[in-house]
């Protein structure tokens, strides 16, 4: 054979190993294909400009690590057998497409998705260089907006064993009486919304803070750094409980509330940079820096695995199969309760119709299950405004009303929970435009036959329940600004409450 034909041979083997590569990786964009809206939602959306902040912090972090330590990859061979990557690829794309079937939650696609890629990633790296890596593969996903998934599933929950030990703790030392809603309802009442020092935000941010110290520090990911990390997420919900019972002491028995203002952040400040300066002492504990591989050479990555022909083909066959596989989930159309509503004497409204469009935007988010919207302008003494009812079996036709003022222009200036009656929660908003402070005030909650509350985790957690129950989001709009001192909102308020408890109960005996 000779040199023509050798240089021949080996271009067409090549021209091969890209074919197979090329086929690979359209065949995983095709399947994660529906990620790529939520995505782009992500990375253009006012109300995710947190996330795209640290996603740029962290991607400007990734290229100068990557830049220090010098990242190999052989995008023209052929995959390598890994089976760790090779497990994260496969196992996150199966987990991808049964997620989509039966959840249908987009962060939880992406971050399948991202865990996935990475994964895939894995069988054309150094396996060393790989798993150094797996901290800034976290940190990315990490960016990704959790905040609403977590303040339900993880924070809710959270809150509430938080508020039972402050509640506890108080009865110990003599302070009785002082319930957990009372807790909730006064935290609530003086937290920043945007600190990151609050609760379920403390725990995201320091999750944050101790992969890239891991990546930084080039700590190994091993059973001393797993305790050290359950020990500085114990530390934050510390941190969290004493803040908490601080605030109680301080606002709620010696009723100062200002002076509870005041030391809201700072207190959340001072607890999470301790929490992470002790994370920092136990990284170092947990194993010394792992040696670089600059040193390396090059033919050491792809000596050390096998690079078996069979493996490119097998995997083309197999996402080929996993594409054909998908299959969203479905999109059922329920015929809708009717719902009747009768207004008392004293709250005159009428009629106020939706638009196709408006009404098209309400019922988008729901999957499956009824809903019905109604909207009505109202008079009751001398207050006027909107009122709007979304009645739904599932939470996710009922849209928090922050998001739907802000589409129309309006910022949330204040939003504080208050207690409108014994067991009457609601928000109350107080709304601008520009330079034009307070300009209108709002409320809203969400009532069942059997509750009421003004938390959407609360809601959500509702539908996990084997069979689910019709909830009314009750939203009043007012003309102008209002002073909740007064009584008319409150009795409005009431009155609302007595509506929509008929109504609900009118449905269980027509379902019956």
């Amino acid at each position: 054979m000779n040199f023509k034909q050798i240089r021949t041979a080996t271009d067409f083997q090549t021209l091969t190993q890209v074919a197979a590569n090329t086929a690979i990786l359209a065949l995983w964009l095709l399947l994660f294909r529906p990620v790529y809206s939520y995505l782009g939602i992500i990375f253009t959306r006012q109300e995710f400009r947190t996330n795209q902040i640290v996603l740029v912090a962290v991607l400007a972090l990734v290229i100068v690590q990557v830049r220090k330590g010098g990242l190999r990859l052989r995008p023209g061979a052929l995959p390598q057998l890994y089976p760790p990557a090779l497990i994260l690829a496969l196992g996150g794309a199966i987990f991808f497409i049964l997620a989509e079937r039966f959840l249908d939650i987009n962060t939880l696609s992406v971050t399948l998705f991202g865990l996935a890629s990475y994964g895939l990633l894995g069988l054309w790296m150094n396996p060393s260089s790989w798993l150094a890596g797996l901290p800034a593969a976290l940190l990315l996903i990490g960016a990704l907006p959790f905040g609403e998934h977590l303040d339900t599933f993880v924070g809710y929950p959270l809150r509430i064993a938080t508020a039972r030990l402050v509640s506890q703790g108080l009865a110990g030392l003599g302070v009785p009486n002082l319930g957990v809603d009372t807790i909730l309802i006064f935290e609530n009442g003086i937290s920043q919304v945007d600190s990151p020092c609050s609760g379920i935000k403390s725990l995201w941010t320091g999750t944050l803070f101790l992969l890239a110290a891991t990546w930084i520090e080039r700590r190994p990911l091993n059973r001393r750094w797993l305790l050290a990390a359950l020990a500085f997420f114990s530390l934050l919900l510390i941190a969290n409980l004493l803040r908490v019972t601080l605030l109680v002491l301080i606002g709620q028995i010696a009723n100062w509330r200002l002076v509870a203002q005041m030391l809201h952040v700072p207190l959340g400040v001072i607890g999470f940079i301790a929490a992470c300066g002790a994370a920092l002492v136990m990284l170092r504990w947990a194993g010394s820096p792992e040696s670089s591989t600059e040193s390396d050479p090059p033919e050491e990555a792809p000596a050390s695995l096998a690079r078996p022909t069979w493996l490119a083909p097998g995997l083309v066959l197999t996402l080929l199969g996993l594409a054909l596989l998908y299959t969203p989930r479905p999109q059922s159309v329920a015929a809708a309760t009717p719902v009747t509503w009768t207004f008392s004497q004293d709250l005159h409204t009428s009629i106020w119709p939706l638009s196709q469009r408006q009404l098209d935007w309400l019922t988008s988010a729901s999957a499956e299950g009824n809903v019905v919207p109604s909207r009505w302008r109202f008079e009751f003494g001398e207050l006027r405004g909107s009122l709007l009812f979304v009645t739904s079996d599932t939470w996710r036709a009922q849209h928090r009303p922050e998001r739907c003022f802000t589409v129309y222009g309006l910022e949330v200036q204040q939003s504080i929970p208050i207690l409108a009656g014994d067991d009457f929660p609601l928000r109350w908003l107080t709304l601008g435009q520009g330079d034009d402070q307070a300009i209108y005030s709002a409320a809203y909650w969400l009532q069942s036959s059997d509750r009421i509350t003004e938390d959407y985790a609360a809601r959500i957690w509702d539908d996990l329940t084997p069979q689910n129950q019709p909830w009314v989001l009750v939203t009043v709009l007012f003309d102008s600004p209002v002073d909740l001192q007064e009584e008319a909102p409150r009795n409005l308020f009431n009155v609302l409450r007595s509506v929509v408890q008929d109504s609900l109960e009118s449905m269980e005996q027509t379902q019956k």
